[in-house]
């Protein structure tokens, strides 16, 4: 058998025996009638476990992404920061470790994807999501600082693990506890390998080997000496632990932002005349019922999974590293993590559907789909933007995979102990090595499947649990409206 096609079959197995079973399960689907059309509509249920999650505590919260935006800047700057706070990384460390993971190849493939599958008004139903996932992050991240723990080797460790297992038990509900938070590390270890680090891998190269970069790595050889370097680059990172994570994440993320953000705000500008029609476009076609009501529901779930899969508001992978933030306060550091679905969705990712938009990228079949329809987008624009695409990918991609080792670390020490975190980082590196190897749609399907599975434990507790989130935020909110906080700069 040559080397492509040992490659495929263990591609096939992949999908075959990992992916399909699990998928059946974890995007079971919830069937709900269309009289129009006479046709069962199904709707993934994790989605709607995502969809309840964010409206209630944005409800029950009193729109906390709304009263607390102008804090959680200045929280961000340090405006509230005292020297002596316990953690191991800053306020701005931990949000740019945690964008890290989150403002990744999603922003650029993953758009384009929703737009491809559910049409521009997925665009507008990813915002409603990121705008609703706000407050999902911050319940999530406050209980991961109130629960959080010093573990034997002195580092900080927190997450949904821990308030799903201490927080469940302090309500008598310790057996719950101990089973979703089990449920959860496994979760996020298998998201930790799929969506946080094989999509990546997968993706970069795929722009990497695309015919306007570099198509002599457009086989066999190219994906695994890509797959290679990358686990290379990626495990000089990881060995370092939460701080050097926290030290390349706070670099990288303004510059591969700011890079990205400047050529898609330039194509915007080329095209203003086109943004009014583009908006009036994903208006309309978010709430377009021409295809009835499977039409409809089909566009939004599109923007609520791939924003979900963007943002990971829900699914309480972010609350594990902003654990490591320096405070004293877990409510303080909730509000600096519900800043990462408006960078990330309503920002980041609404630029991208725009120009996708504007271009016309996304009704023309020659744009391909996935990032190879960003590409194209934003090469009528810049002939030579797939060469900074690919960089950005690559930074991109990096920076979600070593936030997300992180992750995956916690919850694999959670369960297996603190002596058995190397096997884990040498377990990250083989699969982000084979992410570039096998074929996209497996990919893409086991990232999914792991992030948004995370969501079935993480909000359950977080439900049972947010009696006591709210009483923690109304004694913050009123000691900050009373002036109780010492203001710096």
């Amino acid at each position: 058998m040559s080397d492509a096609g040992f490659w495929s079959s263990l591609d096939g197995l992949f999908a075959s025996w990992i992916v399909a079973p699990l998928t059946a399960v974890i995007f079971f689907d919830v069937a709900f009638w269309d009289d129009a059309s006479g046709d069962a509509i199904q709707v993934p249920l994790v989605v709607l476990w995502l969809i309840i999650g964010a409206t209630y505590f944005t409800l029950w919260l009193n729109f906390v992404n709304l009263r607390g935006f102008r804090h959680a800047i200045d929280c961000v700057r340090g405006r509230y920061t005292r020297p002596e706070e316990r953690g191991e990384i800053s306020h701005f460390q931990a949000l740019s470790a945690a964008l890290s993971g989150t403002v990744g190849l999603g922003n650029i493939a993953g758009v384009a994807v929703a737009v491809g599958t559910g049409g521009p008004g997925a665009i507008f139903w990813m915002v409603v999501a990121g705008f609703l996932g706000m407050s999902s992050k911050f319940a999530e991240c406050t209980l991961g600082q109130k629960y959080r723990i010093v573990r034997s080797d002195g580092h900080v460790s927190g997450g949904a693990m821990h308030y799903l297992r201490d927080g469940l038990a302090e309500l008598g509900l310790g057996r719950l506890g101990r089973a979703l938070a089990m449920v959860f590390a496994v979760m996020c270890i298998g998201g930790s390998f799929g969506g946080g680090n094989m999509f990546q891998s997968n993706q970069s190269y795929a722009q990497l080997a695309s015919e306007d970069v570099l198509p002599v790595l457009a086989n066999t050889e190219g994906s695994v000496l890509f797959g290679l370097a990358l686990s290379v680059l990626v495990g000089l990172v990881i060995v370092g632990g939460i701080k050097r994570i926290g030290e390349v994440a706070s670099r990288l993320v303004p510059l591969m932002c700011g890079l990205y953000m400047l050529c898609g705000l330039w194509i915007l500008l080329v095209h203003a005349s086109k943004i009014p029609g583009a908006f009036g476009t994903i208006f309309h076609e978010a709430f377009s019922w021409q295809a009835g009501a499977g039409g409809f529901i089909g566009t939004l779930i599109q923007g609520f999974r791939r924003a979900a899969f963007s943002n990971e508001a829900g699914t309480g992978s972010a609350a594990i590293v902003h654990s490591a933030a320096r405070t004293d306060e877990p409510v303080r550091e909730g509000m600096v993590a519900l800043l990462e679905p408006f960078v990330d969705t309503i920002i980041v990712c609404t630029m991208t559907g725009l120009v996708v938009v504007v271009t016309g990228a996304w009704n023309e079949p020659a744009a391909g789909k996935g990032i190879a329809m960003t590409s194209w987008a934003f090469r009528t624009v810049f002939p030579w933007f797939p060469v900074v695409l690919t960089i950005t990918a690559v930074l991109f991609a990096f920076s979600t995979m070593i936030s997300w080792s992180y992750y995956g670390e916690q919850c694999w020490a959670h369960l297996f102990g603190v002596r058995s975190i190397l096997a884990y980082k040498l377990l990250f590196l083989i699969f982000t090595w084979l992410g570039a190897i096998f074929q996209a749609t497996a990919v893409i399907d086991f990232g999914d499947m792991m992030i948004l599975g995370m969501a079935f434990p993480n909000i359950t507790g977080l439900l049972l649990l947010s009696g006591r989130l709210r009483a923690e935020y109304g004694s913050y909110w009123k000691r900050l409206q009373a002036g109780a906080f010492q203001r710096y700069g």
